[in-house]
């Protein structure tokens, strides 16, 4: 070994030296971050999904609630193409390197003239919207009647200024995550949606006694009149209030002022970091967004609200588990990838790589099989004890689950998308994913289109699930090269074993439901609740039974995760 070597491989030594005496501090620490952001995450979860229900309860799957869902789907999209999404990944390592190497007082200075400037741009933003709505609208959602849309059109006018408090959130999270102080970005969206819900119990109109005619003739039923979903557009606008002001108590002493002065190498820095991310951002928002919400509106008005129904239900087991352990494995697979680049440790730290993605992509499988399979028998029980109340009717029921379920194909592949993305970030590599991104981009399209007319507002489902299934395999198939092979990770044992566990619990649970139903009952709350939640038991019971059985190895690893994280008695 030449002496350039045997110092770089001590001085390598050295790090690792000082990383294992600092890392029982920073793994706290990282650990109660950890816990804070996911129980921040669950209650926001939990909180948008009884926003729903209040929402199908009040409004049920009606004409005024497309318009609502077309008028909140602009300033979200924008939001998410401009500000939020991935920004943080450009905002937050930025103002972290400022804080420490320069001090609070230029943190300040950065954050005033990052605040002044989005303020300006997005004030801007807003009053183009408020011209514009009437085209914003019939880009959107222009297979929805003529009503339809003027009502859009003035609820979109109320939603849009939210634009300027949600920017302004964005900017004040990402300091405070700079600062270390996680609990009031945390906890952000949670008071967002608790807003929004309170806000239209509180100050929906009363319903009406209204004709509908069916095929036996004329039927009355209680609705709502459609101007009424206009509250739900102000609790909109004073969430996003409510989501900026809950980060003012992290930043007490902070000095900050508005300046036109936008001038500061730090946002050069910022712009550089973002501009990788910001294409995928652009398809999503620009593209797949409103594509998606054009062909759901010229299959029915009630389409819209079908299709964000079931996704909202998709975003629990996909948030829960892929998005999870996707940010819980980042950070290692990102210090690992880095050490390749030396070449005394690069196998070593390869192979680390590998095993580390490795044990991410079978957790994800242990647990996103069960709660796919299990999602996909309960689909209509769990959407009728979530929405089949008050104006949301026993059809928009059946509809709703199967989109559901036409969904729920492609959410394994998503899961396991999400890692291998995260790994591609992890490399420094943030093209490739924008490119695949493209491709799955071109092929949900072309399946949407071809299949709208023979299976209309499903075709949506069936192209949404061939894009994750595309984007996922084409991307294991490019990180399998550039590693070389995952170096034998056992995923082809793993989906055997939790795929048949899953499957035979799957199978069981579709004979039971039937049965249990004729018993229980599957009309009131309580009995819906009861079936749910009974049915659940014996399908989460089983699987746990032939996880133990079949000697599931990550089962058992998060089984022993899960007792090593319990609080633990203390001995006198």
């Amino acid at each position: 070994m030449s002496e350039s070597e045997r110092m770089t491989l001590d001085t390598i030594e050295q790090q690792e030296e000082l990383t294992a005496i600092a890392q029982p501090e920073a793994s706290n620490g990282l650990a109660r971050a950890t816990s804070v952001l996911a129980l921040g995450n669950i209650v926001s979860r939990i909180l948008g999904l009884v926003r729903e229900i209040v929402m199908t309860n009040l409004f049920g799957a009606s004409a005024a609630t497309a318009a609502f869902n077309v008028a909140t789907v602009v300033p979200k999209g924008l939001y998410d193409l401009l500000i939020g999404g991935h920004v943080n990944g450009a905002i937050i390592p930025v103002l972290s390197e400022v804080v420490t190497v320069k001090g609070k007082d230029e943190l300040w200075r950065l954050v005033s003239i990052l605040l002044s400037l989005m303020t300006t741009l997005m004030f801007a933003l807003v009053l183009l919207i408020e011209f514009a709505a009437p085209l914003v609208v019939r880009i959107v959602g222009g297979g929805l009647d003529t009503s339809t849309q003027a009502l859009a059109v003035s609820l979109l006018r109320l939603t849009s200024p939210a634009l300027i408090f949600m920017a302004l959130f964005a900017i004040l999270s990402g300091t405070l995550y700079a600062l270390r102080v996680f609990t009031w970005p945390a906890f952000a969206t949670a008071v967002f949606n608790a807003t929004i819900v309170i806000i239209m119990l509180f100050f929906a109109p009363p319903p009406e006694l209204k004709p509908t005619w069916t095929n036996g003739g004329i039927d009355w039923v209680l609705a709502r009149p459609a101007s009424g979903i206009s509250v739900a557009a102000v609790g909109w606008l004073v969430g996003a209030m409510a989501y900026f002001m809950l980060q003012l108590p992290g930043l007490r002493g902070a000095k900050l002022r508005f300046t036109f002065n936008w001038r500061h190498p730090a946002l050069g820095q910022i712009s550089l970091l973002y501009l990788p991310v910001m294409f995928s951002l652009v398809m999503d928002t620009l593209i797949i967004r409103p594509f998606s919400y054009n062909l759901a509106s010229r299959t029915g008005n009630n389409s819209i609200a079908y299709m964000n129904l079931a996704t909202t239900l998709i975003q629990f087991p996909q948030g829960l588990v892929a998005t999870a352990i996707s940010i819980a494995i980042l950070p290692t697979l990102s210090r690992q990838a880095a050490l390749i680049a030396t070449a005394a440790v690069a196998e070593e730290n390869t192979r680390a790589f590998k095993d580390t993605l490795g044990l991410g992509m079978r957790l994800a499988i242990t647990l996103i099989l069960p709660a796919t399979i299990g999602l996909f028998t309960l689909a209509t029980p769990i959407v009728a004890l979530l929405f089949r109340h008050g104006a949301f009717t026993s059809a928009d029921t059946f509809v709703t689950a199967d989109a559901l379920r036409l969904y729920l194909f492609g959410l394994p592949f998503a899961a396991i998308d999400l890692l291998l993305v995260y790994a591609f970030y992890a490399r420094q590599d943030t093209l490739t994913p924008a490119l695949v991104g493209l491709l799955s981009l071109c092929v949900y399209m072309v399946i949407a289109l071809a299949l709208l007319g023979r299976y209309g507002l499903f075709s949506l489902m069936i192209a949404d699930s061939a894009k994750h299934i595309v984007h996922a395999l084409t991307s294991a198939y490019l990180l399998h090269r550039r590693l070389k092979g995952l170096g034998g990770q056992r995923l082809l044992l793993t989906i055997g074993k939790t795929g048949f566990a899953a499957a035979v619990m799957g199978l069981v649970m579709a004979l039971a439901l039937p049965l249990l139903s004729s018993t229980i009952g599957t009309e009131g709350l309580l009995a819906e609740m009861v079936l749910v939640l009974v049915m659940g038991g014996i399908g989460g019971g089983l699987f746990v039974i032939l996880a133990v059985a079949l000697n599931i190895e990550e089962w058992r690893w998060i089984s022993t995760l899960i007792k090593s994280k319990m609080p633990r008695r203390s001995t006198p």
